[in-house]
């Protein structure tokens, strides 16, 4: 017998359903800024939502658990960037990559095939100057009205903290790292 949850109809069914999309940051020097993502992402998929992640820093050819899990749920996930960091050694190339992501995001956010989309660690494109305030905010602005859009990273800028319905900032107050503790699978990637 299937479950109330597995009989309620998708978001696309339901007519005047008054959602109304919402662009939410995760932003700070803490931890959990993509892992919230995830959660938001996960929970609309198990609502019948339509899913995708775009990650603009994580490499085109990485396996990150993340990456796993959503293929096996089928859910699209798109890394779009090649690693790089801010000790970049070719920032030419990293910009050329942003400005690529940001087309192919661009694209999926005015096409209106999805009901949630996730642009992972995008402020860091935005504070680097690799896309230009303008016409990210254009682009946000003209996505369909029902979608919801989460955009992870530090240093939001303030533009985009005054354009989001919702910003959490995540502060450290511990990390193991600082004791010496490198990236843990299943907790960091």
């Amino acid at each position: 017998m299937a479950s109330s949850l597995d009989e309620e109809p998708g978001p696309s069914s339901r007519p005047g359903s008054g959602r109304r999309g919402l662009v939410i940051v995760n932003t700070g020097e803490g931890k959990g800024k993509t892992t919230a993502a995830l959660g938001i992402l996960l929970r609309a998929w198990g609502r019948g939502m339509r899913v995708a992640m775009f990650q603009f820093v994580k490499s085109r050819t990485g396996r990150w658990g993340e990456n796993r899990a959503a293929a096996k749920l089928g859910i699209t996930m798109t890394p779009l960037g090649d690693g790089f960091t801010w000790k970049s050694k070719d920032i030419e190339h990293d910009r050329s990559l942003a400005r690529q992501g940001w087309a192919v995001c661009a694209d999926a956010l005015l096409a209106g095939e999805h009901d949630v989309i996730v642009l992972d660690e995008l402020t860091y494109c935005l504070k680097y100057g690799w896309l230009a305030s303008e016409e990210v905010l254009d682009v946000l602005r003209r996505r369909p009205p029902t979608m919801h859009v989460v955009i992870t990273g530090r240093d939001a800028p303030d533009w985009l903290i005054d354009f989001a319905d919702l910003v959490t900032e995540m502060t450290v107050v511990k990390h193991p790292y600082q004791s010496g503790v490198r990236a843990q699978p299943g907790v960091e990637f």
